[in-house]
């Protein structure tokens, strides 16, 4: 399995862990919604229920997030290389290790730090369809791109 290839599947059980977490919240807040309404004591509890809900709301709107960014990272086929960076593209430059996907931070893999950018993220848009030995200037700093896998 290449380094690749390693970096795509700890990204997808990361993603995979996130909607885990969030389905498993949501289940929780459910239940905690479905003893909320046992309860008839007033004002507070319908606060209380209130509030539940607003959260309920806002996991499941960060779920649907999470799943529309797995459909998209699944579509990238790991064992495609190409000379040029492109998404599923990962990048080492002098400045650590970039998987051109979708944004979901930095993780370590093999003791090697990598962070997760987007192709439309500012940095994303300027690594897209650059080659080993291409420079690459964002905010004042330069990135040298060594490899491209």
């Amino acid at each position: 399995m290449s380094f690749k290839e390693i970096v795509y599947t700890a990204y997808k059980k990361l993603l995979d862990d996130k909607i885990n977490h969030l389905q498993l919240t949501l289940r929780e807040l459910s239940q905690s919604a479905a003893n909320e309404t046992k309860s008839t004591a007033g004002d507070k509890h319908e606060t209380a229920l209130a509030m539940l809900q607003i959260e309920q709301e806002n996991k499941r709107k960060q779920l649907r997030e999470l799943q529309q960014q797995q459909v998209l990272f699944e579509k990238i086929d790991p064992a495609i290389v190409s000379p040029y960076i492109l998404n599923g593209s990962l990048v080492q430059t002098e400045q650590g290790y970039f998987f051109i996907s979708i944004a979901l931070g930095k993780i370590v893999v093999d003791g090697r730090i990598i962070f997760a950018l987007s192709p439309s993220s500012p940095l994303g848009q300027k690594f897209i369809q650059k080659k080993p030995t291409d420079i690459v200037e964002l905010n004042g700093r330069t990135y040298s791109i060594i490899t491209v896998e």
